[in-house]
């Protein structure tokens, strides 16, 4: 059963496919070894792709948006990219590494498609949350806590704070709570104090832990 489906099963309201497959070009050790990790990267891509195409033609219909980097975009094609992604029923992207001043580069090409560009903001964002929250398509991703995703067995940013700075700006974008959130509770309070909460990593280790036995575990995660 791919997991989207159990996700959804388990009341997922939004898809995060992370496609972080980036990160291996940051591994190239030298230039004779980036074209072969580059078609690695455009193959692994296809595949997430592909598989979401399965999914949409299967019955699935919660949103789904892809979280990956810039340079999988780059080196994937953008263009390519975001046509192939509208055409499988991908909704949305979200580029944590690409700054609001940066994101017209991509905004083109992805609006073409049909594709929306989630913008993030961050504790160290401050003045210029309602400067990104007053343009953002889909929803604002926001983000809880300094440093790389991962589960914190503590959020201790001001959510409410950034929440009621985003809604001054764009009364109408919903915002999610992501980066950390580990457990039920977490995410319960989280939600409370926005529009919803987004948990991958926690998902992912339980992946990790139970393998292809995993399915049980994270519906039962989710539903909780």
């Amino acid at each position: 059963v791919p997991w989207p489906t159990v996700l959804l099963l388990g009341g997922l309201l939004i898809g995060l496919v992370l496609a972080g497959l980036g990160t291996l070009l940051a591994r190239a050790q030298a230039r004779r070894h980036r074209k072969q990790i580059a078609r690695r990267l455009r193959r692994a891509t296809d595949e997430v792709i592909d598989m979401v195409a399965r999914l949409r033609s299967g019955g699935l219909g919660v949103p789904l948006v892809f979280m990956t980097y810039a340079n999988m975009l780059f080196s994937y094609g953008l263009k390519r990219f975001a046509k192939r992604a509208a055409e499988a029923g991908v909704n949305g992207v979200v580029l944590p590494d690409v700054p609001h001043e940066e994101k017209q580069e991509f905004m083109g090409p992805l609006g073409a498609e049909g594709l929306e560009l989630v913008s993030l903001v961050a504790p160290t964002s401050h003045d210029r949350i309602k400067e990104i929250a007053s343009d953002a398509q889909g929803f604002v991703y926001v983000v809880s806590s300094l440093g790389v995703t991962g589960v914190r067995s503590k959020i201790v940013t001001d959510i409410p704070a950034m929440v009621r700075l985003v809604r001054e700006a764009n009364p109408t974008i919903p915002t999610a709570v992501g980066f950390g959130i580990s457990t039920p509770e977490q995410a319960a309070t989280l939600a409370g104090e926005s529009d919803g909460a987004i948990v991958g990593s926690a998902i992912v280790r339980l992946l990790a832990q139970h393998g292809a036995d995993a399915v049980p575990y994270v519906e039962d995660y989710v539903r909780e």
